[in-house]
């Protein structure tokens, strides 16, 4: 959870995640395989073809789990997932039932790393990159992708853009953990400090997310990427679910997609600033999105929650309000840039009649929402508590 910063509170590994296994066995290697050439199987139409030519045990990971490999099972976590989605997705309909070969170890790594088996934002972003130049920090000129789909600029860009956002709000992260700690004993200055940081480090986030049409098209987006990320919950192509073969006593199961509401920059930042959102079934979807997060993570999340009184000092002070403002702008900016990409890269694309398809449910995001409501709700709602 911790990064190259001693004491630093950050939701990126504190190394780059490996890229391949140190373990040498014939299933981990089988699993490394598949994952590497998933472009060429999708674009073959042999993702299934390949899948259901194994045996049960072919992509087993209990050694790994047993011997608690961390990094390996969070490698071997990501791969599952992609080959697991291009398996359910890649094909012209989605998939309703997921071999035991995959859905047994998919399952076994969820229950060791504490969450559902689906593709998640951290198998999707947080444990999916390196760096091109280990001597060089990250940056968009400097991380790659240790999975995708299709392959492309546009699908590892969209991924790549949102591991630099996790870096670059390392500072807010931490300085927002540290804020939720300080009482009435603390000094203005001690405040000031770090809503500072928490500025800073947040316009550093809003200038890379400004990048991302450089070279994310949102009609490939729309139709090359996006397509892969859903989940089986609130999909109406998949209105009975997923049966995980010989898991979950074959009962269908629902979960959500991936999504950037499964990152936890936001609601730890809204936490420590006091930043609240109405009780309504949106607010209860953001609070779902949590059981897709390491656990680490959701216990930072709820223990700044718990103990932030920052805002009560904060609205003692005219100097801090302004200061408090000016982090709840960047916040809004943020959202406000979510809700402008969510508009051109998705329901803009989905009026479009073409060839292709919908690229998925022309009405709700890749976890299941009615996203446009849910974007403009929490843009507004973090407007509307500026002090």
């Amino acid at each position: 959870m911790y990064k190259m910063y001693i004491n630093m509170h950050t939701f990126l590994p504190r190394n780059p995640p490996i890229k391949n296994y140190r373990t040498k066995r014939v299933s981990l290697l089988k699993i490394s395989d598949i994952a590497s050439h998933l472009p060429k199987l999708l674009l073959t139409n042999k993702v299934q073809t390949t899948i259901k030519k194994l045996n049960k045990n072919s992509l087993s990971v209990d050694y790994l789990v047993k011997n608690k490999k961390e990094k390996e099972i969070k490698l071997a976590m990501s791969h599952l997932s992609f080959i697991a989605h291009a398996y359910i997705w890649g094909g012209n309909k989605p998939e309703k039932l997921l071999p035991e070969v995959i859905a047994k170890p998919w399952v076994t790594l969820s229950k060791y790393l504490g969450r559902p088996p689906i593709l998640s934002y951290a198998s999707y972003c947080l444990d999916n990159w390196y760096k091109i130049d280990n001597k060089e920090p990250i940056s968009l000129d400097n991380v790659a992708l240790i999975n995708n789909f299709l392959g492309g600029v546009d699908e590892d860009w969209f991924v790549t853009i949102h591991v630099c956002i996790e870096d670059a709000a390392s500072e807010a992260i931490d300085s927002a953990t540290k804020l939720s700690k300080l009482s009435k004993q603390h000094k203005i200055e001690d405040f000031s400090i770090y809503l500072k940081k928490i500025s800073k480090s947040l316009k550093k986030v809003n200038r890379i997310f400004s990048r991302m049409p450089e070279k994310c098209d949102p009609y490939v987006y729309y139709h090359r990427v996006r397509p892969y990320i859903f989940g089986t919950k609130d999909n109406p192509d998949l209105k009975k679910g997923l049966i995980y073969e010989g898991q979950f006593n074959n009962k269908p199961q629902f979960f959500r997609g991936e999504t950037g509401a499964q990152s936890s920059i936001i609601p730890l930042l809204d936490g420590a600033l006091g930043i609240y959102h109405t009780n309504d079934s949106l607010r209860h979807y953001l609070n779902e999105m949590r059981d897709y997060m390491p656990p680490k993570h959701r216990k930072l999340i709820e223990d700044v929650e718990k103990r932030s009184k920052a805002k009560e000092f904060i609205s003692k002070s005219k100097k801090l309000m302004n200061e408090y403002n000016l982090c709840l702008e960047e916040i809004r900016k943020f959202r406000a840039q979510h809700l402008e990409y969510a508009a051109s890269y998705i329901h803009k694309q989905a009026q479009i009649k073409n060839t292709f398809g919908t690229g998925g449910s022309t009405i709700r995001g890749t976890g299941g929402t009615p996203f446009m409501k849910y974007l403009k709700k929490h843009r507004d709602e973090t407007q509307k508590q500026k002090v």
